[in-house]
């Protein structure tokens, strides 16, 4: 086919035909669980009656819910430590990966395992290491003399479900900037290198500047991601301790919609939830202009 030409007979048969799944995926998959949740959204239904038309009550509901404004907070707060917390862990990672070193494709393997390593799994591993009797933190701790932590409580357990979910995360960065780090032009070190810039200033001054796309890239799912974060969350606290829990959003749009069987105020919150993901992304796309370079 050449360029600038449309496909004819069998190259649009087949340009059709492998461009199908994705095309099903999006309309029925994508743009329809979109479609479905907007209407539930407008009714009462807790799945085993008809819906009930509600309007705009599930929604105007959220205001005053006191539930989902905590929800709400904590989603906040989790979001404010896992980015970052996964952003630069990711990229110290990279960088480390990025040099020349025998083995290192091991490594890089090895840190990439736990983006693709069953949450759940992953999960009962930290419930182990967190556990308050018998868990592998608490033993180092007593072994030294100190006394054992409650790392699911209340006051702890934020900080280890950030953890946890950084440390499965770490992987997918690394890939990513991977792929940027080694775009760089070597010339650009060398010549850096000339005049007389050591590691510190090439990194701010030459590598920072020319992987910003692999930030931003990196900075926008990341974003999405802990919005979302759900899996490692609820293994790790779904016992609950009492108030140890960490209902963030998409927890609190599982309690509602299977626990509580409010499917219109599940689908009220994931509505809310999904505009604020839209409205952090326009932001991020709005800053991108100020701060990310390309070639």
């Amino acid at each position: 086919m050449e360029v600038g030409l449309r496909p004819l007979g069998r190259e649009r048969f087949w340009l059709v035909a492998l461009l199908a799944p994705t095309l099903i995926g999006l309309v029925f998959g994508t743009l329809g669980s979109i479609v479905a949740t907007t209407g539930i959204s407008l009714t009462h239904w807790d799945l085993l009656t008809p819906p009930v038309w509600a309007g705009l009550q599930n929604f105007i509901d959220l205001i005053d819910n006191p539930a989902f404004a905590r929800a709400l907070g904590n989603t906040l707060t989790f979001s404010a430590l896992y980015v970052p917390g996964v952003v630069v862990s990711a990229l110290l990672v990279a960088l480390l990966m990025n040099r020349r070193l025998r083995g290192v494709s091991l490594f890089r393997t090895a840190y990439f395992l736990p983006s693709v390593t069953s949450a759940v799994a992953v999960s009962m591993i930290f419930s182990w290491l967190y556990a308050r009797q018998d868990g592998l933190l608490n033993y180092v701790i007593e072994a030294l003399g100190g006394q054992p932590v409650n790392w699911l409580g209340s006051q702890n357990v934020m900080i280890a479900v950030v953890i946890a979910n950084i440390w499965g995360a770490i992987g997918e960065g690394m890939i990513i900037f991977l792929a940027g780090l080694q775009a760089v032009p070597r010339d650009y070190y060398e010549a850096a290198t000339v005049d007389g810039a050591g590691d510190w200033a090439q990194f701010w001054n030459v590598t920072v500047p020319l992987i910003t796309p692999s930030i931003f890239f990196q900075t926008l799912i990341t974003t999405i991601n802990a919005f979302q974060a759900f899996e490692y969350i609820y293994m790790l606290t779904r016992r609950g301790n009492g108030d140890s829990s960490v209902p963030v959003v998409v927890f609190s749009i599982y309690r509602n919609g299977f626990y509580w069987f409010n499917m219109g105020g599940a689908s009220a919150q994931a509505l809310v939830l999904a505009a604020i993901i839209v409205a952090l992304m326009l932001v991020y796309f709005w800053l991108e202009k100020r701060w990310v370079v390309y070639e």
